[in-house]
């Protein structure tokens, strides 16, 4: 909302000295969020005035329609002789009077005028356009032409009223009243402690049998509206420059008189207005709801088919306009240079209709005016009586026309809203002490009626329907007391409390990765179901069951991921477009798998916490929300330098990361060959833990397969890991244990076994450190060796390194040796393992 502080002026009296700046600090510290002051004319310096265009004489062979003019501008320029002047435009003629800048001002922008020779000609100043004195859009981009009446050589920046300050406020959705000067400068008025003079308060006829006929079928859609009649306008009316003015500096475009002076009390008092060529209109104006696939006109020329839950005016025909949104075309009032066609009678609308009907209707169909913002956050339905008035009284002023006796008002009776609240209820909700007295005083300044002692009675006013329970009351009083005058206190949290493991699980693997050389990017929860198969998900696969959103941010990813791979994957592939080719990047979050039966969500009270039950039954209806940590790779793993040669990053480190979140999260994560999704089906390893005696797959690591490198834009041989966290915390032990220190020699034995090619490394391993015992302290795989001549067809050479050290003695070789035996022993048992020779 863009309020004109000279406007504002007029309803309450502001200091002299206030400027802009001043008046937006106040309203800020009442909690209106005004976004700037801008200072309009702020560098625009005279002389600037009133001439009247005596010749014009076209001047040839250019590229272009030039025109010699002479101007009188009175004795602004101190000689009173014709004031010759070059202008292009075209849009006047001999007799108009004009706005001439002469030489030595200064227009908006810095641009300073001067004499000067061209198109062979010399030009002693400039005839101005409304853009060039920045005066913002006033439909024409032409020559300002003034009306007759203006007096020749008079300054033109007062009489265009080119210098003011505007504020410029971001209304939030709760305070439709400060969608008008009227609620702002109420504001204001209690901002400075000062009276306001309501321009609605105005002498207003009452309803009579006389009024245009209306009839309203649908009186929860409106509850209020006023019909009023003005005829003989004026088809020589035109806004005066006032009126126009004001228009331009809130953000809107003078049309023709009758409508300018409804979009002008709308501005002022709020209240949306609509003004219906009488003569278009046939027989009775009607609200109901649309019949479904009816057909509309609107003003912007578009065919509208409309919902059974449109609500629409009517007369005998059918729809005339959109109820709160916008007027029919059918019944347009006609703009003011159709002299042959132009309105002389017209019928003036100022109804309340629903704020929640209003809003779905501009929603449905992407038609959002100043009528529809100001229903949807409320009007005060008592002003549309004097808002009708208020257009009558202006017509009539302005276009010579004259107000028909007949006041029509349909009206649905309703009681003001009241709520009751204790007398300190705003004291125990900011902690301070304001006392009776204040509360009573801040409530009246809003304009509420308040009875009591300690229970106070509180009837709201019409024009704040976003006031409904008792933290609404306190929040008025707190605001208005000012919010920086709260005393700062640090909350108390009871003692024991903290992170909770799931927390502080989480915070250690992102540690462990970013110490690992990764770097974090967390991602939007958002997915498109399409790339499920581009990660080659199979039909079946739970993966693709998905939570999918009713309002979603982007009509291309409206349900909530199942996995990180998706936006992980397409970071690496933004920043590896953008010549970032080195990436290692992780992420940990929440993934949303729905459950089996999905139950719908229960309303939570307000009044009170909710009990146990309550939020138990809450959270059965959401999905299943474990958090995942996945890691994406691609680029070098290590650089090369005069250090040595590097290496491409690949599987094996998307594998080792799965290890260092299992390690963070004290949990025995066995790795071994899988085949899943994404990853490429020989070189994908799966990660499985054990639960109660039962292997449970809790992620993959891996390079992934070239379908899902190729569509999904990747670089080669990029590779991935995603592992269920949740999954680790459950199996893992965290609490950290004391490294066991023995002051004994360690003994060092060599193996190399030959299996089958097929047998994994890990379950040698578990073979070996199950044989060789309590003796064992380490195991590390240093080789691994294929030679189809050497070993045979099939079959793999694996070296593993054995430490073994006693806590209490020195091993003998014996020892160590019968330990390593028995090792290889039950690998032979298990996995067919022997000794290579």
């Amino acid at each position: 909302m863009r309020v004109p502080l000279s406007w504002l002026r007029e309803y309450v009296d502001l200091p002299a000295t206030e400027t802009g700046r001043d008046v937006q600090e106040k309203l800020v510290s009442a909690g209106l969020e005004v976004e700037t002051v801008e200072h309009l004319g702020a560098d625009l310096k005279g002389p600037l005035v009133v001439g009247q265009v005596l010749t014009i004489e076209e001047l040839e062979g250019f590229k272009k329609p030039i025109r010699f003019c002479t101007v009188n501008v009175g004795q602004a320029n101190g000689t009173g002789e014709p004031q010759e002047i070059v202008c292009g435009a075209r849009n006047f003629a001999v007799g108009d009077k004009v706005v001439v800048v002469l030489p030595g001002a200064t227009l908006p922008g810095g641009f300073s005028i001067s004499a000067r020779k061209t198109y062979g000609k010399t030009s002693h100043g400039m005839i101005c356009s409304g853009d060039e004195l920045g005066m913002g859009d006033d439909g024409t981009h032409g020559i300002i032409v003034l009306p007759p009446e203006a007096e020749i050589g008079k300054d033109a920046i007062a009489l265009l009223e080119l210098v003011d300050e505007v504020l410029d406020i971001a209304v939030t959705a709760n305070r439709g009243d400060c969608l008008s000067i009227r609620g702002v400068a109420r504001e204001t008025a209690i901002a400075y402690g000062l009276p306001l003079r309501d321009p609605a308060l105005i002498d207003v006829p009452g309803p009579n049998a006389y009024g245009y006929p209306v009839q309203v079928s649908e009186p929860l859609g409106c509850d209020r509206f006023t019909a009023r009649t003005v005829t003989g306008l004026s088809p020589e009316a035109r806004s005066p420059i006032w009126l126009q003015r004001r228009l331009q500096k809130v953000g809107m475009r003078p049309v023709s008189l009758a409508v300018d002076v409804t979009n002008y009390v709308m501005m002022e008092l709020g209240q949306p207005l609509h003004a219906y060529d009488r003569s278009l209109v046939q027989g009775t104006i009607g609200v109901r709801r649309a019949e479904h696939g009816e057909k509309l006109v609107t003003l912007d020329g578009v065919t509208r088919t409309l919902d059974a839950e449109d609500l629409v005016i009517t007369d005998d025909r059918g729809p005339i306009g959109l109820a709160g949104v916008m007027g029919g075309a059918n019944t347009e009032i006609a703009d003011h240079d159709d002299t042959e066609n132009s309105t002389s009678d017209v019928v003036i609308e100022a109804a309340h209709f629903n704020a929640v009907s209003i809003a779905r209707t501009a929603r449905r169909h992407k038609l959002s005016s100043e009528a529809s913002r100001r229903f949807e956050r409320g009007v005060d339905p008592q002003a549309a009586a004097a808002a009708a008035q208020r257009t009558v009284d202006l017509l009539v002023l302005l276009a010579g026309g004259t107000a028909e006796a007949g006041v029509t008002e349909v009206i649905t009776p309703s009681a003001p809203h009241t709520i009751t609240v204790p007398a300190n209820h705003p004291d125990k909700v900011a902690g301070v002490d304001y006392g009776r007295e204040t509360v009573v005083r801040r409530l009246q300044e809003i304009g509420c009626d308040v009875y009591g002692q300690d229970e106070l009675i509180v009837t709201v006013p019409s024009w704040r329907p976003d006031l409904l329970e008792v933290n609404d009351i306190a929040e008025e009083v707190i605001r208005l007391e000012g919010y920086e005058n709260l005393p700062s206190t640090l909350p108390k949290p009871p003692s024991g409390r903290g992170l909770t493991h799931r927390q502080r699980l989480h915070r250690r693997v992102g540690r462990a990765l970013a110490g690992a050389g990764y770097v974090e990017a967390p991602n939007y929860p958002f997915i498109s179901e399409q790339v499920l198969d581009q990660l080659l998900l199979e039909a079946g696969d739970p993966n693709r069951r998905v939570v999918k959103l009713t309002n979603p941010l982007s009509d291309e990813e409206p349900a909530l991921r199942t996995s990180l791979l998706p936006g992980l994957l397409g970071a690496l592939r933004r920043n590896n477009g953008r010549g970032s080719h080195d990436l290692a990047l992780f992420e940990t979050g929440l993934v949303f798998l729905p459950r089996e039966e999905q139950k719908a969500a229960v309303a939570l009270p307000v009044d009170r916490r909710p009990t146990d039950e309550e939020i138990a039954e809450l959270n059965a209806a959401l999905p299943e929300q474990p958090r995942h940590v996945a890691v994406v790779l691609a680029g070098a793993r290590e650089q090369a330098g005069w250090w040595g040669k590097g290496r491409p990053a690949d599987w094996a480190d998307a594998v080792e990361a799965g290890r260092v979140a299992a390690r963070e999260a004290g949990a025995d994560l066995i790795v071994r060959k899988g085949q899943y999704g994404p990853w490429h089906p020989g070189r994908c390893a799966e990660f499985v833990v054990v639960v109660d005696g039962t292997e449970t797959v809790v992620g993959h690591a891996g390079e992934l397969h070239p379908r899902v490198v190729k569509a999904l834009g990747l670089p080669e041989r990029t590779s991935a890991m995603e592992l269920d966290l949740d999954a680790l915390e459950e199996v893992g032990n965290d609490t950290p244990q004391a490294p066991g220190i023995s002051t004994f020699p360690v003994a060092t034995q060599d193996v190399a076994l030959v299996v089958d090619t097929f047998v994994p490394h890990a379950e040698v391993e578990a073979a070996l450190r199950d044989g060789a015992g309590e003796l064992l302290e380490g195991i590390r795989l240093f080789d691994v060796y294929e030679n189809a001549e050497q070993l045979g067809e099939g079959r793999k050479s694996l070296a593993y390194a054995l430490r073994f050290r006693a806590s209490d003695r020195t091993l003998t070789v014996d020892e160590a040796s019968a330990a390593r035996d028995a090792a290889v022993a039950l690998a032979g048992e298990r996995t067919g393992a022997v000794l290579r020779g």
